[in-house]
């Protein structure tokens, strides 16, 4: 009687066990890289690991840097990969100036980076831009590295 009823526990357990594991399996392949460590083509996080999510601009300028430009092009690649994205090109400034300014500063800056999308062959209707102008900084603190952390405009998929 004792051997039947450890017989029958194990083959419960062993059941639980292979119960765990499919549901475990099952959740891993059903989110499409959803597991730890991946990362789902096309997301948020693959803009930012495999592309840049982010232009820095000079203070009080609109104009996308040279040195940027390469950023904002490989996002027209990575979004021609994934024609069902759509973004939000983020528009921010430091905090010096009227909030007026600040604000009119950061779309600008927003815009600058949709136009180099449109021209790299992204189609305007899939990118919306947005400016916060100070309201979201990057790193908090009334110093050059600060400032040059918060003018920036950041691509986010929608």
């Amino acid at each position: 009687m004792a051997a039947t009823k450890s017989l029958l526990a194990a083959i419960a357990a062993a059941g639980l066990l292979v119960a765990c594991s499919s549901d475990s399996d099952t959740a891993n392949t059903a989110g499409a890289g959803a597991g730890a460590g991946q990362i789902r083509p096309g997301s948020q996080e693959d803009l930012v690991a495999n592309v840049g999510d982010r232009v820095l601009f000079d203070t009080d300028r609109t104009n996308i840097r040279a040195d940027q430009r390469p950023v904002l092009e490989r996002q027209a690649r990575w979004m021609g990969q994934y024609p069902q994205v759509q973004v939000t090109v983020e528009g921010h400034a430091d905090e010096r100036g009227t909030r007026e300014y600040i604000l009119a500063l950061g779309q600008r800056r927003a815009n600058a980076a949709r136009d180099v999308l449109v021209a790299g062959g992204v189609a305007g209707t899939r990118i919306q831009t947005i400016s916060y102008g100070k309201d979201r900084p990057e790193a908090l603190g009334s110093n050059e590295q600060a400032w040059a952390q918060n003018r920036r405009a950041v691509t986010v998929v929608r």
